[in-house]
């Protein structure tokens, strides 16, 4: 199976980041349509989703211009998954990478739209899911849904090792959607698409969807939760449906 139809425009880009000091890349996929921000699993890279064949699944709203996919890369293997770097430089290195979303890849697809005021959705599986959620979550004024697939929201558990700081804080759903006010609520109540989706096999992590929905029903933020079956493992395959499932609902 191919990767991609060669119909589908595909453009590679980057630029090095004066926010992470790293060189950051980007692909684009498609050529019209709501701009779509896509996140890698894990240590991965900006291809990943195009290699697994995720971005195929969606091929079709993307031919058809009613989607536009920009895919970057993680910098997880520089923070949560390098056990040598300690906390706080994780957390700060995590910041950095929110920053540089919010700072360089928004007015990034922006550009490309043609339009400065749009505002993307996100969507990612595992690892992935983390971010385009916390992508979301701190700034729905850029960002205005996500299809969080199999995923978590809390870092303090495995990640944060007791420690704690504005860099942990502001990153980790779990606690500042808490305490979240203002502008930023309204707009998460008013005029924002999330679905957080899992299944419940192999692998998966059910309660982790669960405990975000509950919070977000606690600070009253629509949403959907989708659990899927028990023979649904926490894999390729599934993502792949999943995505082309619920995408036309954020669009």
């Amino acid at each position: 199976m191919q990767f991609l139809d060669p119909a589908v425009p595909r453009r590679l880009d980057g630029w090095h980041s004066p926010t992470t000091s790293l060189d950051m890349p980007v692909v684009t996929y498609g050529h019209a349509g709501a701009p779509l921000l896509l996140f890698p699993t894990a240590a991965a890279d900006y291809l990943e989703n195009e290699r697994f064949f995720l971005v195929k699944s969606i091929e079709p709203l993307i031919l058809a211009g009613q989607v536009r996919v920009f895919s970057i890369d993680s910098i997880n293997r520089y923070a949560w998954m390098d056990p040598k770097v300690p906390v706080p430089e994780q957390a700060r290195r995590q910041n950095l990478y929110a920053r540089y979303i919010e700072d360089e890849v928004v007015p990034y697809i922006r550009h490309a739209c043609g339009d400065p005021g749009v505002r993307i959705a996100t969507t990612g599986a595992s690892f992935g899911a983390f971010h385009a959620a916390n992508s979301l979550f701190r700034r729905p004024d850029l960002f205005r849904g996500v299809i969080a697939m199999s995923g978590f929201y809390d870092l303090e558990p495995g990640y944060f090792k007791g420690y704690s700081d504005d860099d942990c804080f502001f990153n980790n759903p779990a606690w500042y959607l808490r305490e979240l006010g203002g502008e930023p609520l309204r707009l998460l109540r008013t005029d924002c698409h999330i679905v957080i989706v899992s299944g419940q096999g192999a692998y998966e992590a059910p309660a982790e969807s669960q405990k975000l929905a509950d919070l977000l029903a606690s600070r009253g933020i629509p949403h959907v939760l989708d659990l899927w079956g028990h023979d649904v493992n926490h894999d390729w395959p599934w993502w792949r449906r999943m995505l082309p499932h619920h995408l036309p609902s954020v669009l």
